[in-house]
C-alpha cells in the first residue's frame, strides 16, 4: 500500500541523502504466505551471503538498481546520530578503483539518475539506467560494496556540503515538527532521531571513524540487491556472480536493542512560514514487521477515504484538507490524523474535531463497506505497481528489507484476509488519545520584500581552476562511445474526435490496468476577466463535490465500487483496473463535463478561500516566487495578476459557471490513455462518453505576451523559519521552445547544472567547496518566452560567494566552448534520459501532453536527439552569447532577516 499523506507530512517521513525514500509500506509477519512463483522473478543467494533479487519489467528498455544495505541510523554510534548518513556521501567520493570524478561523470553518462537515502535500519544506492548499461552500474556498486576511500580530503570538503543538507531541513518547519515527535514518542531508543544528523556531530566526525563504520557493515551478507526492467533473469544473475562472488562475507556487529518506554499525551506548536497550518495528533504504532501491522493499513485507508468523516471536515467548510497516515518502522510506528487550516481558524475547536472523531472510531469501529472499498483500492494499486520501473525496484526493496516479506504480492494477500472486526481490534488498541501527541503547525507570515536597487555587484574575482579530462576505466569507456539516437518504444495512435479532442493512445501490458491522463490548455493569468482573480481556485474547490447527477457522496462510492482513482479539472483523469475502464471514463466524464458546482458547498468554501489566499500572499514562499517574477517582467504582465481576498470574497456562482464555460473546451484538450486497452477500444470508449462536449465562441488566449529583456535586480525575502537561504538567480530570454537555438542552449545547460557532481556549477559550490548541498540550473521554454534559472542553498554568509561563482560560471560558458570530454558526456545524458523517460506509465502520459501542449511533434525526443548529437562546442557557446546575459540576472534570497 502507498502511504496516503498530506504533501506537507511527505517531506516529514523517512529522511533521504539525496532524495527522499519510498512512501510504499507492507504487511509483514512470520505467518506471512508464500508467493506462488513468477516467471519474470529470479531469487538467488550467493555463497558470500549477497541476496539478489531480479524482476523483469518489458515497459521500456531500462532498469533500475537497488542495492540495499542493512545499516542506517539505528546503528550510528552513540553521540554521532548522522553516521550512516555521511558514510552515505562518501560513497559517491570514490572507492578503490573508482575515483569520485570517475563516478561522477559515469553517473552522467548513464543518464543521471543515481541516488541514495539512508533510513533507521537501511541504506540504499539506486541507479536507473538504459538496459545496455547495466552492466556500468553492477561494476560502480560491486567496486563499492569492496570498498571506499573515505579520504581526509574528501570528508573535508563533503561536510560543508552535509551540513548544509542539514540546514535546508531545519529550516522546514515540517520537519522540525517530525523531529520533536519523534523524539518524545521514541526517548531512549535509536528511533528517536532520524538519519539526518547535526552540524555539531559531523564536526566531530572523522574520516577514520566513517572507514570503521564502512568496515563494520558494507558487506554482501548485510546486503539485498533488487534489479527491476527489461533484462534477461539467467544472463544478469551470471554477471552479478562473476563481480560480486568473491567479495568476502564479514562477521556483523550485534544491532542495537529498541525498548520503548510507555508515553502519556503532550503536545506542542511549531511556527510555519508556510500560508497554512496543520494540525496533528499522533499514536504510536506496531511496525511493520507486526501482525496487525496489514489492519492498520486498511483502518489508515477507511480514515482517508473521502466518504469518512475527517473529509468531511473538508466538505463542510471547516479545514482544507484532512487524512491519516501511517509512518511504519521495522519494530514501531507511527499513525496520525492530519488537518491543514487557513490562518486565523479556531485551531483548537478543530483539534476537538479530529479528537472526536478518532475517539468515535475507537470506541465504534469503521463502516464495513469502507473496509471493503479500501481492499478493492488496494488491489487498484497492487496492479499499478508495475506501471514504473523505478518504481516497482523500490516497493521490492522495501518489502524485503525492511517489512521482512518475501515479495510485494504477499501485502495484498494479507489485506485481503483482513476483516471489519480486525480493523476495528486496532482500532480499539492503537487509538489511545490519552497516549496520544498533539501538534500544530501555526502559520506566520513574512516581513514585505527588501529590494536592493541595480544588481548584486557582478561578478567577484574568484579564481576557480581548469577543469580536467577524466579518463574513465575500459568497461566504463564503451558507454561513452555510444552516440547513437535511441529507438523510442512508443508508438501512440493520434486521433482527433469530431469536437476537436485530441485522443492518444498508448496501449501497454505490463499490468492489467488502463490510466486516462486529461489536459485542458489554459493559462488563468489570461482567462480570468478582470476583478476576478482567484475564480479558478474557487472552481477547483468545488469540483470533488459530485456532479449533475451524483452528490459528493454517492459519486465516491461509484469510484470505490470499482476502486478507481479519479480527478477533475484542467488537469484530469482516472485510474482503474482493465476491466473497469469503461465504467471509469464515465465517471470521469461525468465529473469533467457535468459537475454540480452546488451553491451550499460555495457558501461554505468561499469564506475558507478568502483565508486561505489572505496567508498565501504573505506567506515567504509566495512572496519570493511573486518577488522574482516582478523583477523578470513588466508590471502590466498578466503573470502578476493576483488573487486577493477582495476578489475571492466577490465572486459569485454565476462567475464560477462563466469561468468553466470559456475554459473547459475540447478543442484545447487532449488525453491520453495509456494501459492494457487497444486503439479501438480506447476510442470508442473516450468517444462515448467526451463525443458530445462542445465548445462555443472563440477560443481564450492562453499564451503569455513576449517580455522585454530584464534588468538586475536584488530582492531579500525575510523568513524567521529558515537558517539558511534558498537563492534563485534568473533572466528571461525571448527565446521559445520550438526555436532553432532551444538545443544548443540545452545542451550547454547540461554542461552546467545538468548531472550532478560532474556539472561546472556542483564541481564549484559543492565539491570542491562545500557551499552548498544541491544546486542545479534550468531552462524553462515555452510557447512564447523562456526563463533561464540557477538555484541553489546556502549559510546566509556565503550567498554573494556562491553567486559570484554561478555568475563566472555563466561568462566562461561565452568566453570559451565546453571541452570535447564535457561535450560528449552531456551528449551522452541527454539521449540515455529519452529512454529513462519512457520508464513509467505516467512518464509517458505526461510526456505526451507535455509535447502536445507546446504544438510539438509526439516524436521530438527523437528530433531532440538527432539534433544534440550534430552540435558542436562552438555552436553551444555561439548560443550563450546570443541568449545570456549574466550581468543582468535578477537574485531573489529567501531566508533569515538581512
Amino acid at each position: 500500500m502507498k502511504r496516503r499523506v498530506n504533501c506537507w507530512v511527505a517531506s516529514l517521513l523517512a529522511l533521504s541523502c539525496l532524495c527522499f525514500a519510498s512512501s510504499s509500506a507492507f504487511a509483514a509477519g512470520p505467518a506471512a504466505a508464500a508467493a506462488a512463483p513468477r516467471a519474470d522473478v529470479l531469487r538467488a543467494t550467493l555463497a558470500n551471503g549477497l541476496r539478489v533479487i531480479l524482476v523483469r519489467n518489458t515497459l521500456a528498455p531500462v532498469v533500475s538498481t537497488s542495492v540495499n544495505y542493512l545499516v542506517g541510523s539505528d546503528e550510528a554510534p552513540a553521540g554521532f546520530p548522522g553516521m550512516a548518513h555521511a558514510q552515505e556521501h562518501m560513497m559517491f567520493r570514490g572507492s578503490p578503483g573508482l575515483t569520485a570524478d570517475q563516478l561522477a561523470d559515469i553517473g552522467a553518462l548513464m543518464g543521471g539518475d543515481f541516488n541514495a537515502d539512508t533510513r533507521e535500519g537501511i541504506t540504499q544506492y539506486l541507479f536507473t539506467v538504459p538496459s545496455d548499461d547495466l552492466d556500468v552500474a553492477l561494476h560502480i556498486e560491486a567496486l563499492r560494496m569492496r570498498g571506499v576511500d573515505d579520504s581526509t580530503q574528501g570528508w573535508d570538503q563533503e561536510r560543508g556540503a552535509i551540513e548544509q543538507e542539514v540546514a535546508r531541513d531545519m529550516s522546514d518547519p515540517g520537519y522540525v515538527l517530525y523531529t520533536k515527535l519523534r523524539a518524545y514518542a521514541y526517548a531512549g531508543t535509536p528511533y528517536s532521531h532520524d538519519a539526518l544528523g547535526t552540524r555539531p556531530s559531523f564536526d566531530k566526525t572523522t574520516a577514520q571513524m566513517l572507514q570503521q563504520f564502512h568496515a563494520r557493515w558494507y558487506a554482501p551478507n548485510n546486503a539485498v540487491m533488487v534489479i527491476v526492467g527489461n533484462l534477461e533473469l539467467q544472463p544478469t544473475l551470471a554477471q552479478i556472480r562473476t563481480l560480486f562472488g568473491d567479495i568476502p562475507r564479514k562477521t556483523l556487529p550485534a544491532r542495537p536493542a529498541v525498548n520503548l518506554h510507555p508515553i502519556t499525551a503532550t503536545s506542542f506548536s511549531v511556527p510555519t512560514d508556510q500560508p497554512n497550518g496543520v494540525l496533528m495528533i499522533a499514536v504510536r504504532t506496531p511496525g511493520a514487521r507486526s501482525r496487525d501491522f496489514p489492519a492498520l493499513e486498511v483502518l489508515s485507508d477507511v480514515l482517508s477515504s473521502r466518504r469518512f468523516d475527517l473529509y468531511g471536515l473538508v466538505a463542510q467548510g471547516k479545514v482544507l484538507d484532512a487524512g491519516f497516515s501511517l509512518d511504519p518502522l521495522p519494530r514501531s510506528g507511527l499513525a496520525y490524523a492530519t488537518a491543514e487550516f487557513t490562518a486565523g481558524s479556531d485551531n483548537a475547536a478543530l483539534m476537538k474535531d479530529v479528537r472526536d472523531i478518532l475517539a468515535k472510531v475507537a470506541q465504534g469501529g469503521v463502516p464495513p463497506e469502507l473496509v471493503q472499498a479500501a481492499k478493492i483500492q488496494e488491489e487498484r494499486e497492487a496492479g499499478f505497481e508495475r506501471n514504473s520501473i523505478e518504481g516497482l525496484a523500490s516497493i521490492w526493496s522495501d518489502a524485503v528489507t525492511l517489512y521482512g516479506l518475501r515479495s510485494p504480492d504477499e501485502d495484498l494477500q494479507r489485506i485481503e484476509r483482513v476483516t471489519t472486526a480486525d480493523v476495528d481490534r486496532v482500532a480499539r488498541e492503537y487509538l489511545v488519545l490519552d497516549r496520544a501527541v498533539s501538534a500544530t503547525l501555526l502559520p506566520q507570515g513574512s516581513g514585505r520584500p527588501v529590494v536592493a536597487s541595480g544588481g548584486f555587484g557582478g561578478q567577484e574575482s574568484i579564481a576557480l581552476g581548469q577543469g580536467q579530462p577524466t579518463a574513465l576505466p575500459d568497461w566504463a569507456q564503451r558507454a561513452v562511445a555510444r552516440l547513437s539516437v535511441p529507438p523510442l518504444t512508443t508508438h501512440p495512435v493520434v486521433s482527433t474526435l469530431p469536437n476537436g479532442l485530441t485522443l492518444i493512445v498508448q496501449p501497454e501490458d505490463v499490468s492489467n490496468t488502463v490510466s486516462v491522463v486529461g489536459l485542458v490548455r489554459s493559462r488563468a493569468d489570461t482567462e480570468t476577466p478582470p476583478g476576478q482573480e482567484g475564480v479558478d481556485d474557487l472552481l477547483d474547490a468545488l469540483l470533488p463535490f459530485g456532479t449533475e447527477r451524483l452528490d459528493r457522496l454517492a459519486y465516491q462510492r461509484a469510484l470505490d465500487a470499482i476502486g478507481a482513482d479519479e480527478q477533475a479539472g484542467t488537469d484530469f483523469g482516472v485510474e482503474a483496473l482493465a476491466p473497469y475502464f469503461d465504467k471509469a471514463v464515465q465517471l470521469l466524464a461525468d465529473n469533467e463535463l457535468h459537475p454540480a458546482l452546488p451553491e451550499a458547498a460555495m457558501r461554505l468554501l468561499q469564506p475558507q478561500l478568502t483565508a486561505a489566499i489572505a496567508g498565501r500572499n504573505r506567506s515567504p514562499g509566495y512572496l519570493a516566487g511573486r518577488s522574482l517574477t516582478a523583477a523578470l517582467f513588466p508590471a502590466t504582465d498578466p503573470s502578476l495578476r493576483q488573487a486577493t481576498p477582495q476578489s475571492v470574497h466577490s465572486l459569485t456562482m454565476q462567475d464560477v459557471r462563466d469561468y468553466y464555460q470559456t475554459v473547459f473546451r475540447p478543442d484545447l484538450t487532449a488525453i491520453v490513455v495509456i494501459g492494457n486497452v487497444d486503439p479501438d477500444t480506447a476510442r470508442n470508449v473516450i468517444g462515448k462518453y467526451f463525443g458530445a462536449w462542445t465548445a462555443s465562441g472563440p477560443k481564450p488566449d492562453t499564451d503569455l505576451p513576449v517580455a522585454p529583456p530584464n534588468k538586475p535586480r536584488e530582492v531579500s525575502v525575510p523568513d524567521a523559519s529558515r537558517v539558511q537561504d534558498s537563492v534563485q538567480l534568473a533572466q528571461d530570454l525571448s527565446l521559445t521552445r520550438s526555436s532553432p537555438d532551444y538545443y544548443a542552449l540545452n545542451l550547454g545547460n547540461a554542461v552546467l547544472g545538468g548531472g550532478f557532481y560532474s556539472t561546472r556549477l556542483s564541481i564549484q559550490m559543492r565539491k570542491n567547496t562545500g557551499l552548498v548541498y544541491t544546486v542545479g540550473s534550468q531552462l524553462q521554454a515555452g510557447r512564447t518566452r523562456a526563463v533561464y534559472m540557477i538555484d541553489y542553498a546556502c549559510d546566509p554568509q556565503n550567498v554573494e560567494r556562491a553567486a559570484g561563482i554561478a555568475t563566472r560560471l555563466l561568462t566562461d560558458m561565452q568566453l570559451a566552448p565546453p571541452r570535447a570530454d564535457e561535450l560528449a558526456r552531456v551528449k551522452a545524458l541527454l539521449l540515455r534520459q529519452i529512454p529513462l523517460g519512457e520508464g513509467s506509465e505516467d512518464a509517458i502520459a505526461e510526456g505526451f501532453l507535455r509535447r502536445w501542449e507546446l504544438g510539438l511533434p509526439l516524436d521530438e525526443p527523437t528530433i531532440a536527439a538527432k539534433e544534440y548529437i550534430a552540435l558542436t562546442g562552438a555552436d553551444v557557446q555561439a548560443a550563450f552569447r546570443k541568449w545570456i546575459r549574466p550581468n543582468d540576472l535578477v537574485r531573489v534570497v529567501r531566508g533569515p532577516a538581512p
